[in-house]
């Protein structure tokens, strides 16, 4: 048994606690962070990272196969999955190097193994030293006078849908799969089923997505969910909206999952090799040692304040375990916004309604600020803009036409509401449209910044203008 003393301790090492961590240690602070597993967590090795890379071979293939469409002919092209999964898993390893680099650079020290909060010692009267129990059974006890807990989320399972890992899966398995099947039943159209619908259909794949809300991405503006829908359609990917799972009547025999759903009130049959369950995730609030706590649990996430203190106030937590939107960028935010409160700054408040949010399904979905059902609950009188990159030379260029740019502002004020995407690259335009917010900008701002041409971005432009009517190409 070892002891070792830090002015702040990560209890994990993903985006949340890594940025954290570099963040604290930038500002003089002794790190160490406890990660059970590899540095990255589940962005990097079980989520975002490794599902774009898939994502990006799935839309190459898509588009080999319609090159003759670009004057190219192309013969025999052919989907080789494990130099896919190869490509994947070398960008994961390469950002991995990165990472541990990054980790050296900033001389944050890392504990392998399980941490446990322990309780008051001698060093820490407050509640902050922590176990840590390695592979081979040894002992190190971490003694800090801050702690930020980062211990991430994991898939939703639901109940009485047993999870297999084999025929019946979470999407962290499906990152597993060594080959893909024939055909696959994805339980949830919220943002990662709909990747895995869009990536798995691209590879080949027979697709169904099963969603008990009336829409996909419900979370997403209205008409961005009816412009997915169409385009999925119009793929052939298999949509059952409004419609719930009886998990009852799952059945797995000889390779072929079947199983009934209820779309309102009538009971039909669907059966898959596979079925991916894709209902969302669930904070790691447990077996950490909060019990040794005051640390407050509310609706199974941990209750913190604007500088992500809990209940306790030299215990922090950031990322997923905290709930709310959770996305890698926001748990990255979050862990900077801790680590600076920690030392003695006075952070800005997180303002969540202007985190920018992306699915990456072709095509892509980026939005910022309210949808417009949310600015109309609030109360505002809206005025709306809309523009499609079927008028944008370079989506045209690109082959990619499809989908729009939307901007909802206040009618009185003027300020930009909201805005939302789906089309070609949008995830890499959205961040505009945030600062945007940000700064408080109008639309006729934002139109008066002259977007380049021919770039995908006009379509932003061209939508802040029709917002009051005065688009050019609208």
């Amino acid at each position: 048994m070892s002891e070792h003393r830090y002015d702040v301790v990560v209890l994990g090492g993903g985006i949340g606690g890594y940025t954290a961590a570099i963040r604290a240690a930038q500002l003089g602070k002794t790190v160490a962070i406890v990660e059970r597993d590899k540095m990255g967590g589940t962005c990097l090795h079980q989520g975002c990272i490794p599902s774009k890379a898939l994502l990006r071979s799935a839309e190459v293939y898509a588009a080999m196969k319609h090159s003759e469409d670009y004057g190219i002919t192309a013969q025999s092209v052919s989907l080789n999955f494990e130099q896919v999964l190869g490509r994947k898993q070398r960008i994961v390893d390469q950002l991995h190097q990165g990472l541990q680099f990054l980790m050296k650079k900033n001389k944050i020290t890392i504990h392998h193994g399980n941490g446990r909060i322990i309780g008051p010692s001698i060093f820490s009267p407050r509640s902050g030293a922590v176990s840590v129990e390695k592979e081979d059974g040894d002992i190190e006890t971490l003694l800090s006078s801050n702690l930020i807990i980062a211990t991430g989320s994991r898939p939703r399972s639901l109940p009485g849908l047993e999870i297999d890992g084999t025929n019946i899966i979470t999407s962290e398995d499906a990152l597993r799969m060594e080959s893909l099947p024939k055909s696959i039943i994805i339980v949830g159209g919220g943002v990662i089923g709909v990747e895995w619908a869009s990536m798995l259909h691209d590879f080949g794949v027979e697709v169904t997505i099963v969603e008990v809300d009336k829409r996909l991405v419900s979370l997403e503006d209205e008409d961005v969910s009816k412009e997915l829908e169409r385009l999925f359609k119009k793929r052939g990917i298999k949509l059952e909206t409004g419609t719930k799972l009886l998990p009852e009547s799952v059945k797995v025999a000889d390779g072929v999952v079947t199983l009934q759903v209820d779309k309102q009130g009538e009971v039909h049959e669907l059966s898959a090799e596979r079925v991916l369950v894709s209902v969302g995730r669930v904070a790691n609030v447990e077996a950490m040692g909060l019990e040794n706590t005051d640390v407050k649990i509310d609706k199974g996430v941990i209750r913190v304040n604007r500088y992500m203190q809990t209940t306790e106030s030299h215990i922090y937590a950031v990322g997923d375990v905290i709930g709310g939107l959770m996305l890698a960028h926001m748990a990255g935010h979050e862990g900077i916004v801790a680590a600076e409160h920690i030392a003695g700054h006075q952070p800005d408040e997180l303002q969540t309604h202007l985190v920018s949010k992306c699915t990456y399904t072709r095509p892509e979905i980026a939005s910022v600020g309210w949808t417009q059902q949310q600015a109309i609950e609030q109360g505002r009188q809206v005025k709306v803009g809309k523009f499609s990159f079927k008028g944008i030379g370079k989506a045209l260029v690109y082959g990619d036409s499809d989908g729009f740019v939307k901007v909802i502002a206040d009618k009185d004020t003027n300020d930009i509401l909201g805005v939302h995407m789906i089309g070609p690259q949008v995830t890499n335009s959205i961040t505009e449209a945030a600062l945007a917010q940000v700064l408080n900008a109008t639309p006729w701002e934002v139109g008066q910044t002259i977007h380049p041409h021919p770039t995908l971005s006009e379509a932003l432009g061209e939508a802040m203008l029709a917002v009051d009517g005065i688009a050019i190409s609208g």
